[in-house]
Formats: C-alpha cells, sequence, structure tokens
C-alpha cells in the first residue's frame, strides 16, 4: 500500500502533443465527442454514445439515454454554438475508462460567446461513452454572462479564447 500513495492517479495527454493519442482509448473518445458536437455533427457526437448513456451536469436535471441527449441538442443546432479548448485530458491509472478534462467551453448564441471552465467526467466502455458529467461554477458562469453580453457593445469586455501556450 506505501507504494501507491507515490503513484499519479492520472495520467495527462499532452493536450498539444505532436504525437497522436491512439484513437480507440477512451481519451480521444471524449475528445473527439466534444469536438464533434463543436462541429456541429450531432450525429457523429451522438454515435459515440451508449444507449443507455446518462449525462450530468451538475446542478441541472440528467439527461438519461442517446435518445435524451439527442432530444436536448437537436433543437440547438443552426440555433447556437459551442467551442470547446481543453487545458488538460487524461485517464484514470486504474481505469483507464475513466477520463478526466479540465476545459474552457463557449456557448455562442449570435454576438454573444459566454464562456466558462468546465470539469468533465467520461466513463468509457466498449469504445461507447456510458456517463458524461459536467460541472461548473455558477459565479463563473454568472461573470461569463456578465462579459458576454458586455461584449456584444465592447468586444474589449468579452473573455479572450484560452490558446495551447496557455495550457
Amino acid at each position: 500500500m506505501a507504494g501507491l500513495a507515490s503513484q499519479p492517479s492520472c495520467i495527462l495527454d499532452n493536450v498539444t502533443a505532436t504525437a497522436p493519442i491512439p484513437t480507440d482509448s477512451a481519451s480521444a473518445i471524449s475528445r473527439e465527442f466534444l469536438e464533434l458536437l463543436a462541429a456541429e455533427d450531432l450525429d457523429g457526437a451522438l454515435a459515440l454514445l451508449d444507449e443507455q448513456v446518462v449525462y450530468s451536469n451538475v446542478s441541472l436535471p440528467t439527461v438519461r439515454g442517446r435518445s435524451g441527449v439527442e432530444r436536448l441538442f437537436r433543437p440547438l443546432l443552426g440555433r447556437s454554438g459551442f467551442r470547446v479548448h481543453f487545458h488538460a485530458i487524461g485517464a484514470d491509472v486504474y481505469d483507464p475508462g475513466v477520463v478526466l478534462t479540465e476545459r474552457t467551453d463557449a456557448l455562442i448564441f449570435g454576438p454573444v460567446h459566454l464562456q466558462f471552465w468546465v470539469y468533465g467526467r467520461f466513463e468509457v466502455r466498449n469504445g461507447r461513452i456510458v456517463l458524461w458529467r459536467d460541472s461548473f461554477d455558477w459565479g463563473d458562469m454568472i461573470v461569463g454572462s456578465i462579459r458576454a453580453v458586455v461584449g456584444v457593445a465592447l468586444p474589449r469586455a468579452r473573455r479572450t479564447w484560452p490558446t495551447d501556450s496557455s495550457s
């Protein structure tokens, strides 16, 4: 047991690495899922979800099943946008199907770009996401909302989008 304390509980994939992550890894599947959402490829993203997936955005109602996730996101296509920047993504050493992410997400509604920090947890089994749990800070969300709305008239008020050098 003494040796376990010195071992890392999570291996982080370098988000700016030039060597690709294996495409079948839980980290790659989780990353691809969010990137497909950002590209507005909902069908591609849904294909990575297990039929019985659980989507939990902590403090908001839980969505169950691939069809539930589709019902939530399909009406937003073409009406809003989504961006994602990964600060860190990594798989648990003891359970490589568990992936943790630290991200900046943006919800885009016309000229309003709401940016906020997100911590995510994905569980991937048999190549499909069975759990997608995101957490965010309501205070950060409120500040981001104010800056996003004011940023329509005063672009300097908007949060700047993170770059790979800030990771």
